[in-house]
């Protein structure tokens, strides 16, 4: 597994606007990229009713898979709690990726020190709160509040104004890529 980077910040902060800047990014370097996205709703699925692949599913298949041309989707259903984050991580194994991206679970990556993290804010107080929430590493700060005027670095911290600065936090990762030996 490569690198692990995970946006940390509240709703409406800026999570999938840095996230997004960074995967395509890091993909057009020729990295390779996964993402992962935290979904709260607990309904929600990527299968629609009625399918073949949902009728499947309610039929009693715990794992299903759908195949076309330029897709592979594994819908796997689970009963237990999904909220373990090296269990996650373990579906992208076979990978071989260079880097993957999280966002969400923050309950899961604030105490790990083996992810690297963006945090996002709309604002200094909530910046303020989420830092004392999350251990290190913290390798920039980003979203919203990076287009205040908070200055380039805070508490010791980068912070990037994405797009226009988008290249240093580019090169913030490179570096972390480089110290795990990951680089293309």
């Amino acid at each position: 597994m490569g690198l692990v980077v995970a946006a940390v910040g509240i709703s409406g902060s800026g999570k999938t606007t840095t996230l997004e800047y960074l995967i395509s990014k890091f993909s057009v370097k020729g990295y390779r990229v996964g993402a992962v996205k935290h979904i709260h709703h607990v309904d929600f699925s990527m299968d629609t009713t009625g399918t073949n692949t949902w009728r499947f599913a309610q039929a009693g298949a715990g794992v299903v898979v759908a195949v076309s041309p330029r897709e592979i989707d594994i819908i796997k259903k689970t009963t237990q709690d999904s909220q373990d984050l090296n269990r996650i991580l373990g579906f992208l194994d076979d990978e071989a990726l260079d880097l993957v991206f999280i966002e969400g679970f923050h309950g899961l990556i604030a105490p790990r020190q083996d992810v690297v993290k963006i945090v996002t804010a709309k604002d200094q107080v909530d910046l303020k709160i989420t830092l004392e929430l999350i251990k290190q590493p913290v390798a920039a700060i980003a979203g919203l509040v990076a287009q205040s005027s908070l200055g380039s670095v805070f508490e010791g911290i980068p912070v990037v104004k994405l797009p226009l600065e988008g290249d240093q936090l580019v090169c913030l990762l490179e570096k972390e890529l480089q110290k795990q030996g990951n680089q293309v």
